[in-house]
């Protein structure tokens, strides 16, 4: 492309974002509840610190908030997305497909995915085979037929003698969560790749199986409400509910971590990865939009300061586990140069 064309092709790119500006003075946030309260913190300092206005965040789930990003570019399409779970492929060819084309990928930092219930109730300590066991819809036969069916599991003690004669109820969110996709990745296939039936499936078979939740009443799904699952959990001590590190830590009076392979959801055991159910967190920037939606470059910078997401940073103390210092020190850096996402 000469240089010509590129002129008048950014030319129309800032007419398109900048044609209704005044329509918003603000940055415009969705995406992972998980990410959520970490981002409204800085959101928050940001809006009280600078000269720009608070940045406006909605908890539209990994999932919803990646399609709304990809969907264009101009005021109409959020600025940023916030993920717990890195984004897909198919995705990021959605977002090249409609024009968003200079995508940038902040890792934050890193999260567990807790098991809870009531602290009035008993903890439990199970593996992640006891999971998979206990919500997947098709299970290995009880028989030990090399067959798959029906999940028949009605309590814990069916599946394992330690565990409690309680019927399974699990609340965990929906299919759009990035903490739905890194919990079936995690904790359901590490559970089913236990067995050999499973593990000898090809590819597209063994993610189908190792994924799909069951559907008759043992999972539910909570949607996007963390508080929800807590208040649950509360009025049923033999309900489990599953959510990010952070909303269990602020929530430590009310629920409690099971025991996963031998460790419990908390800060030394997620930082030193002994937690099992562990994932990283992102967001991702419309590179685009920065210089003409006010304040982008700035909410960056900010995020990315030692005082917020740092080793002792106002983060931390919100529950986020940081990445160390030379993996700050590099996505700090590709940050503040807009480097564009490439995917392997």
């Amino acid at each position: 492309m000469n240089k010509s064309v590129l002129l008048i092709s950014s030319a129309v790119l800032a007419s398109t974002i900048t044609g209704n500006a005044a329509a918003r003075d603000n940055i415009s946030i969705v995406g992972s509840s998980t990410v959520y309260p970490f981002a409204t913190v800085v959101a928050e300092r940001f809006g009280k610190t600078s000269d720009f206005n608070t940045p406006k965040i909605e908890a539209t789930g990994s999932g919803g908030g990646l399609k709304l990003f990809c969907s264009g570019i101009g005021v109409q399409t959020p600025d940023i997305t916030n993920s717990s779970r890195r984004i897909k492929a198919s995705e990021h060819e959605m977002c090249k497909n409609n024009g968003v084309t200079d995508v940038v990928e902040v890792l934050i930092g890193y999260d567990g995915i807790a098991v809870a219930n009531s602290v009035n109730a008993q903890q439990l300590d199970m593996g992640t085979k006891d999971l998979f066991l206990a919500l997947a819809q098709k299970v290995p036969n009880p028989d030990g037929s090399e067959s798959l069916v029906e999940n028949p599991y009605q309590q814990w003690s069916e599946i394992n003698p330690a565990l409690p004669a309680i019927d399974i109820e699990v609340l965990g969110p929906p299919p759009t969560s990035g903490t739905r996709d890194a919990f079936a990745e995690l904790a359901m296939e590490g559970g089913c790749s236990q067995f050999e039936l499973i593990k000898n499936l090809d590819k597209a078979l063994f993610k189908s199986t190792c994924h799909s939740m069951r559907e008759d009443g043992a999972y539910i799904e909570a949607g996007e409400n963390d508080n929800l699952i807590v208040q649950k959990l509360e009025a049923n001590p033999d309900a489990l509910g599953i959510f990010g590190f952070s909303f269990l830590e602020q929530n430590s009076d009310k629920v409690q971590s099971s025991i996963i392979d031998g460790s419990i959801a908390d800060f030394d055991a997620i930082a030193d990865g002994d937690y099992v159910i562990s994932r990283p967190l992102y967001f991702y920037v419309k590179a685009q939009h920065v210089g003409t939606v006010p304040g982008i470059a700035e909410y960056l910078a900010e995020f990315t300061s030692e005082q917020a997401w740092g080793e002792d940073g106002y983060l931390a103390d919100k529950g986020m586990i940081p990445l160390d210092d030379e993996e700050r020190a590099a996505v700090g850096m590709a940050v503040k140069n807009l480097e564009p996402l490439e995917l392997n």
